[in-house]
């Protein structure tokens, strides 16, 4: 019986435990809470950066082509919210914005965060401790670059709009970590 080397062994073990923890589901509490109905709302990860296949094009209410997409967003919007690219730290326009308000996706305008929930995290981007509601944005395991992150994602259009971390201030001890490039605000008047 031939012997399997060990750091064959040890690639085969890691990518078994990356496609296991990718197949567990991230839920959300999603719901009118004005009528106390709360529905449970699945995420299935984009397991190890793959494109995700999809047979119904409906999943998410907005849809467009590449070429549409970019004629809407320009360049820098659309490397964002289509490719999943990231802008420089501190080079955002609404990393200092301390204005009343919405923030809402550059997509789709679906209402994302409110500017009272939004702080400093000293980070480089604009940082935000709770969604407006859960239901408008889908976190998904990020295993690009070499790490483990959880994606933040419109749930309307599908666009990447940051990351979410564990190190935020209370209540929710989250850090919204998000693109300026992938928001729009509506000030309050």
């Amino acid at each position: 019986m031939k012997r399997i080397p060990l750091f064959v062994m040890v690639v085969i073990i890691s990518i078994f435990l990356i496609v296991l923890s990718g197949y567990t589901h991230i839920g959300l509490m999603c719901g009118d809470d004005s009528t106390g109905i709360v529905q449970q709302k699945k995420i299935e990860p984009n397991i190890l950066n793959q494109p995700k296949l999809r047979t119904n094009m409906q999943q998410f209410e907005v849809n467009k082509t590449e070429g549409e997409w970019l004629e809407q967003l320009g360049p820098e919007a659309f490397q964002v919210l289509r490719k999943k690219g990231t802008e420089r730290p501190f080079s955002s326009d609404f990393e200092q914005l301390w204005d009343s308000g919405t923030y809402v996706c550059k997509g789709c305008g679906l209402e994302l965060f409110h500017s009272e929930t939004k702080f400093d995290a000293g980070c480089g981007w604009p940082s935000f401790f709770q969604p407006v509601n859960n239901c408008n944005v889908l976190v998904e395991k990020d295993y690009s670059l070499g790490m483990v992150r959880d994606e933040v994602k419109c749930a309307r259009c599908d666009a990447h709009l940051g990351h979410v971390f564990n190190d935020g201030p209370k209540p929710t001890g989250l850090r919204y970590c998000l693109n300026s490039a992938s928001l729009s605000f509506a000030k309050k008047p």
